[in-house]
């Protein structure tokens, strides 16, 4: 489990947009770890938040950030659920939550949006 700076924006909702949002991480050796896109709002977790952050503020974007969980979870049923409950046992609302395995994979990783990460990972054991 990591404590990740996630980065949160608007985009437009036009074909390609978010093509050019990610080539432009890209040019400037920024990895895409996770990302989540609904009605224009998109979450993004890279591996290097403030050189992320100048790439999307070089394109005119606003940016807000926000302390997020990262948790590695094994591929195999019930991972996610164990996870959600040791959040639950310790109290913690997961406001939202994305991830992603490939099939196959030994391990994926679930993103959780929770209200107060530091104090959320200390608590859960996560």
């Amino acid at each position: 489990m990591a404590i990740r700076t996630e980065l949160n924006l608007r985009l437009p909702n036009s074909p390609g947009v978010l093509a050019g949002v990610c080539r432009a991480l890209a040019d400037e050796r920024v990895t895409v770890l996770a990302l989540a896109l609904e009605a224009g709002r998109l979450r993004l977790v890279v591996d290097n938040q403030v050189r992320g952050a100048a790439v999307l503020e070089r394109l005119h974007l606003t940016v807000s950030y926000r302390d997020v969980l990262v948790v590695s979870v094994p591929n195999a049923p019930g991972s996610v659920a164990s996870v959600l409950a040791l959040a639950a046992d310790a109290g913690i609302n997961v406001e939202y939550a994305y991830g992603a395995a490939i099939e196959g994979a030994a391990a994926g990783s679930v993103v959780l949006g929770v209200d107060d990460a530091t104090r959320a990972a200390t608590a859960s054991g996560l």
